[in-house]
């Protein structure tokens, strides 16, 4: 349930996108983003930090691609959360030594500091790489292929990296 409230935007994003336009889409994700912030707080009595930061940056981001007419601040914002993740990742792991995906998933699984490196390392590069690709696409594909990417090439990408990761935890746990 939580994987396709975290697609919720970017789902009524393509929805509307597919029947309207990008400023549209782009204001009914910001609608989406604030109202599940909002909800997740009345429910949970907290709001996630990833959530809080994705709903900021759609709305900065959205908010300039609709008042200036111009898509590329909203296709520059799939790069910017997949890089702020990866720095976040990467400042937490080596400055304050402490593992964030170890803290994300350390009561579901237990493994050696060796793999939660490996695992933090390897998904930091690829939001890195997420982050590339999703400007390539952006930037040298017209804005229609962008959003078919954003929604089925990006979301399959993250789909094969959480199973090449459940398999570095399977093999671990042999």
């Amino acid at each position: 349930m939580k994987f396709f409230l975290d697609l919720l935007p970017v789902i009524v994003f393509f929805t509307i996108y597919k029947v309207s336009n990008i400023f549209l889409a782009t204001f009914g994700a910001i609608v989406v983003s604030i109202v599940l912030l909002i909800g997740s707080y009345f429910i949970n009595k907290k709001i996630e930090k990833m959530m809080l930061v994705n709903t900021l940056l759609i709305s900065i981001l959205g908010g300039l691609t609709i008042i200036l007419k111009d898509n590329t601040f909203i296709m520059w914002k799939p790069t910017a959360i997949y890089w702020l993740l990866a720095l976040a990742l990467l400042i937490s792991n080596y400055v304050f030594k402490k593992n964030l995906m170890e803290r994300m998933m350390g009561h579901q699984v237990k493994l050696n500091q060796k793999i939660w490196s490996k695992i933090n390392l390897n998904t930091s590069f690829f939001m890195i790489f997420l982050g590339i690709l999703n400007l390539y696409v952006a930037f040298n594909f017209n804005e229609d292929t962008w959003v078919n990417f954003k929604l089925f090439g990006i979301t399959s990408l993250l789909l094969i990296f959480v199973f090449y990761i459940g398999l570095i935890i399977a093999k671990e746990n042999q």
